[in-house]
């Protein structure tokens, strides 16, 4: 699965004089001197630009000459100096990797830091800012290791962003359960780790400021091994470089300076995407920008734009008050995964984004041995997951509770517990079927609701509803996360049918589509009051809490329809996962049946989310263990993935309630933490 990069060489009407790269240079100086002299007007106190002239002069009163200088300045600094690190860190990662796609944020660069701080500040420990940048820089390492091992040496695979996608999700799940633990110890970091270039003074910006210098200027030395690189590494070993000295260097330079960012301003996200995309038109035009000695100082200068005129638009269309509120990473998110749709959309590839399953067609007795042992498996956790939690019971109480004939107080209890437990059942099932749907029809073994981003609009719709109108009913939720799950999905799959749902590009827009509704997300839960974002959080982490019988039958509705239709369609459902060819020979509207199945699998999906919240990974990983089980016939693996799946997110649900006691955490990141490692195994199985 190659994807088509942007070749290092120098094509031929690229302008020989420098002079040409010299105006480039010049005028994105100009563009970020000038954004950030807006960016210094712009704040909750009136001081304009005449006052600021004043006071970095000297010449302003005590209350304006304050405001600029221990709020305005130091922003606009750091907004400079984290845009100049992730563009040059991006820069770098993607020379020494040959991916267009690679970035602080592909790699989960970000997201290692993220969580290593996040368990700093949970942990209690006070750390200065310096040993907190080496915690960041610590974690940032080690998940751009791991990414770039499942990587593989390929140049230009998709394989890198779809390792670090899964990985950043799981790293994520893990943060999030750490501000759900610790609300206390944790308060304001949610907001922080949105991105946020506000500061209180220039302390930060002053010890920070030495690491960034340092990293670039250790970038620009190897910036030759650098260029060697874009040749190859076989005639890099011809010139005497070192290739995988040169290229851990880079790694760890480029780690260095997201760090950095992370432990400055929070992990402001597709800054080190955009920023050298945005260069590699002009090296195309102009020579000397093929040297990395002069793209990644020029990358840095774009992100710098970046990061600044994000901020000056944020506070442009927006009121003071909010600017204060709304992390700037907000906006670059938003920004950015526009940019990685339109990259996706550009993106040409060869192959499946796996391995595709071995056909294999299992015995009866071996289908019915499975099916009797995953009953049995479901049979027993549903049990326990009654039985067991705050208050321990036994069968009997659960039969005199069925007859009406128990205590208040286990009436109570099993009045609340009841429910969730079937909301986790049934939401589990659905995405399995969700997910059985989608991979047969786009013929994608990755393609999942939640990586789709179908899973990611459902949520929002969800939340937009849940933090404008809280006494909202069950009904409403599900037609709100519909709603945002059609929209979603219409985009991702309307996009992705131009170029075949075979090739990675479907993957790629749902990654940048679910990357675009999580920031919107971000966006209401720090606009919204404190209860609500407790709230909302809670039901983002695939909680089952609270929930009652009138919340679970809307997706118990769909999922007995959904199941109806794919048992009767079952024999195109097997034509349809074959190719494009057979069915059309066979007289089938592939056109038509791809649209039934997809509306089918979004509803599923949209009355999941809205049931449990969001719960990753399982439509991705109870379809690929279905048919490993009994094959691929969906007669066969349609009721075993619903076993599979109602097993899973009923098990996750019982151990993040009843592991941590009385503390709790939902089931979306429970299985956050079982799909991680499973999404990775079958990356490195389609290396093999």
């Amino acid at each position: 699965m190659a994807v088509t990069a942007t070749p290092s060489t120098t094509p031929e009407r690229a302008v020989a004089s420098p002079r040409g790269a010299l105006a480039v240079t010049a005028g994105l100086v100009l563009l970020v001197a000038v954004l950030a002299v807006v960016d210094i007007t712009q704040g909750t106190a009136s001081v304009g630009a005449g006052q600021v002239w004043k006071a970095l002069t000297g010449q302003a009163e005590q209350g304006d000459s304050s405001v600029v200088i221990a709020s305005r300045m130091p922003r606009m600094v750091a907004g400079i100096l984290v845009g100049v690190a992730l563009g040059a860190a991006g820069a770098a990662l993607q020379a020494v990797s040959r991916n267009v796609l690679a970035s602080p944020d592909t790699l989960a660069v970000n997201a290692g830091s993220y969580l290593a701080l996040a368990a700093l500040v949970a942990s209690g420990a006070t750390a200065p800012l310096l040993a907190s940048s080496g915690v960041a820089f610590v974690g940032g390492l080690a998940a751009a290791a791991v990414v770039l091992a499942l990587a593989g040496r390929s140049a230009g695979t998709v394989r890198l962003v779809l390792a670090g996608s899964a990985l950043a999700l799981g790293l994520n799940a893990v943060t999030e359960a750490l501000l759900l633990l610790y609300p206390e110890r944790t308060e304001g970091l949610y907001q922080w780790g949105q991105g946020s270039i506000s500061q209180n003074g220039f302390d930060g910006v002053a010890q920070m400021a030495p690491v960034i210098v340092a990293a670039l200027v250790g970038l620009l030395l190897i910036s030759r091994r650098i260029d060697a690189l874009a040749l190859g590494d076989d005639a890099a070993h011809g010139l005497g470089i070192p290739v995988r000295g040169t290229r851990v260097t880079a790694v760890v330079l480029a780690s260095l300076l997201a760090a950095a960012t992370v432990t400055l301003a929070g992990p402001i996200a597709f800054v080190g995407l955009c920023a050298p995309a945005l260069v590699r038109p002009l090296a195309g035009r102009f020579r000397a920008l093929v040297r990395h000695r002069t793209r990644i100082p020029v990358a840095g200068l774009v992100g710098a734009a970046l990061v600044l005129g994000s901020d000056v638009l944020l506070r442009a269309v927006t009121s003071s008050q909010t600017a204060v509120t709304v992390p700037t990473g907000v906006i670059t998110s938003v920004v950015g995964a526009v940019f990685l749709v339109v990259m996706a959309m550009r993106t040409r590839d060869s192959g499946n984004a796996a391995a595709p399953d071995r056909l294999r067609i299992p015995s009866r007795t071996a289908y019915v041995i499975t099916v009797v042992l995953l009953v049995g498996a479901l049979v027993g956790v549903t049990i326990a997951a009654v039985l067991v939690g705050d208050s321990t019971f036994l069968l009997g109480d659960v039969v005199n509770w069925l007859r009406g004939q128990s205590g208040q107080a286990i009436t109570f209890v099993l009045d609340t517990r009841v429910p969730r437990v079937l909301a986790a059942l049934l939401a589990g099932a659905a995405l399995a079927l969700s997910g059985t749907l989608v991979q047969s029809v786009t013929r994608n073994p990755l393609a999942e609701p939640g990586v789709l981003g179908v899973s990611g609009g459902a949520a929002l719709g969800a939340i937009i509803l849940v933090t404008s109108a809280p006494g909202s009913g069950p009904w409403s939720i599900t037609g709100a996360a519909f709603a945002g799950a059609a929209v979603s999905s219409v985009v991702v799959f309307g996009l992705a049918a131009k170029g075949g749902f075979q090739n990675s590009r479907l993957v790629l827009v749902g990654i940048g589509v679910s990357s675009g509704t999580m920031a919107l997300i971000s966006l209401l839960i720090v606009l919204t009051d404190r209860f609500s974002a407790t709230k909302a959080l809670i039901w983002l982490s695939g909680s089952t809490y609270g929930r009652s019988g009138t919340d679970i039958l809307p997706v118990a509705a769909v999922l007995v329809a959904g199941t109806v239709v794919a048992i009767a369609r079952r024999k195109e459902l097997d034509l349809v996962s074959l190719d494009e060819d057979t069915p059309r020979l066979l007289g089938l509207d592939l056109a038509r049946g791809r649209l039934g199945f997809l509306i089918v699998s979004v509803l599923l999906s949209a009355t999941a989310v809205a049931a449990a919240g969001t719960i990753g990974f399982v439509g991705l990983v109870a379809p690929h263990a279905a048919r490993a089980l009994v094959g691929r016939r969906h007669v066969r693996v349609v009721p075993v993935a619903i076993l599979l799946g109602a097993t899973l997110v009923c098990l996750a649900d019982l151990l993040g309630r009843t592991v941590i006691a009385p503390a709790q955490m939902g089931a979306g990141l429970m299985t956050a933490v079982v799909g991680t490692p499973y999404f990775v195994y079958l990356l490195v199985r389609s290396r093999r």
